[in-house]
């Protein structure tokens, strides 16, 4: 027979993040749809009853995997953009940062990338008031490089759109084990953006 609620490890352990662990493994591998609450369960060896005892529901478990990631991509980005530095250098180091953060959380942002319709509306918008957020410091260093005259005359919004876009595409196709280090491929993607943008 099962355990008894009473019976299992209390709640805000690290229970709660091997299912949370398991569950971003499960939603990459098999898509969040394609991932019951039973596969999670079998997963980490507890009835499906217990496994209520520490998530409420397979979308609660999604929203936390969005929240930890816009938090993960946020974090550091605030510094980078407020320095004083020159704004070529801030958008070097915002780039290495956004691209370092998606090779160290790979299977979280796959799951970010893929699975944001599977979020009813009033979450989801709230996960897109983070990414704007996120986003609106990377056209902040574009703006004011313009304003310094580092950087042509360009629409920021439509640059960070390109550059997002471009480091995105990373979960796609990085490999740990290939033969290009996230360092190597900072290096060749902000040679891209500043060999666009930047005044000679």
């Amino acid at each position: 027979m099962g355990r008894n609620n009473s019976d299992l490890p209390p709640k805000g352990g690290d229970r709660e993040e091997q299912i949370l662990a398991l569950a971003i493994d499960l939603f990459r591998e098999k898509g969040y749809h394609g991932t019951s609450m039973q596969d999670i369960a079998d997963a980490i060896g507890l009835r499906k009853g217990s496994l209520y005892h520490y998530v409420s529901s397979k979308e609660e478990l999604l929203f936390t995997i969005f929240t930890r990631a816009v938090a993960a991509l946020v974090e550091d980005i605030s510094e980078i953009a407020s320095t004083d530095e020159p704004a070529r250098l801030r958008l070097r180091r915002a780039i290495k940062h956004h691209l370092r953060v998606v090779a160290d959380n790979l299977s979280m942002l796959t799951i970010f990338f893929r699975e944001l319709p599977a979020l009813p509306p009033e979450k989801r918008r709230e996960v897109l008031d983070g990414r704007d957020r996120y986003r609106g410091f990377f056209e902040a260093i574009i703006t004011e490089g313009i304003a310094r005259g580092e950087f042509c005359e360009v629409d920021p919004k439509m640059v960070t759109f390109a550059i997002l876009g471009m480091c995105n595409g990373l979960y796609e196709w990085y490999s740990p084990q290939g033969r290009l280090s996230i360092d190597d491929i900072a290096e060749s993607f902000t040679s891209l953006v500043l060999d666009g943008i930047c005044r000679r």
